[in-house]
């Protein structure tokens, strides 16, 4: 729509060793990429180096990005029990780090995401990635872990959006 203000939205895929993270501008329907990448860290290092990592690499982007919501992927738990828990504090890591930001965050589950972006919560990376692709013209797939962030921001979007609608027609109805 003409005249909206976009909403800058950083979505994020936590990981403990690779962390997507992508940034989108929604203004009604419309989306359009701004960028996207993934913050590493080496196995090597200790747990809380790797995760004090992730914090500053999540701060950095948003610093530059200066985003306006956030959104987080949520975790499953897996067979793993260690790596569950390890993905648990990465998770624990994003939704911090955009909250200390200021930032009001929403969690998504990983189905919810799918659904969003490809129409069915089974839908399998692959598929996300292509459309990702669809969805925000200019996008170049860098990272898997990437596109599954700009997923997850794209879901937000389609669902805050929706909530805007709601809470909008509530205030019309109160007057």
């Amino acid at each position: 729509m003409a005249g909206q203000v976009p909403v800058r939205i950083l979505g994020l895929d936590p990981g403990l060793r690779h962390l997507g993270w992508g940034v989108i501008d929604a203004a009604g329907n419309r989306l359009s990429h701004v960028a996207d990448g993934t913050i590493h860290t080496d196995s090597g290092d200790d747990l809380a180096k790797r995760l004090l990592e992730l914090h500053e690499g999540i701060a950095a982007v948003i610093e530059q990005w200066q985003p306006d919501e956030a959104a987080v992927e949520e975790t499953l738990s897996n067979v793993n029990p260690s790596s569950t828990l390890k993905l648990g504090m990465a998770r624990g890591i994003a939704l911090f780090s955009a909250a200390k930001a200021g930032l009001p965050v929403e969690q998504y589950l990983p189905m919810a995401v799918k659904k969003s972006v490809v129409g069915t919560g089974h839908a399998d990376k692959v598929q996300v990635q292509h459309m990702v692709k669809m969805l925000l013209p200019g996008f170049q797939r860098s990272t898997a872990d990437a596109a599954d962030a700009l997923a997850v921001a794209i879901c937000h979007a389609h669902h805050a959006q929706t909530r805007r609608k709601v809470d909008n027609a509530i205030l019309r109805i109160r007057r």
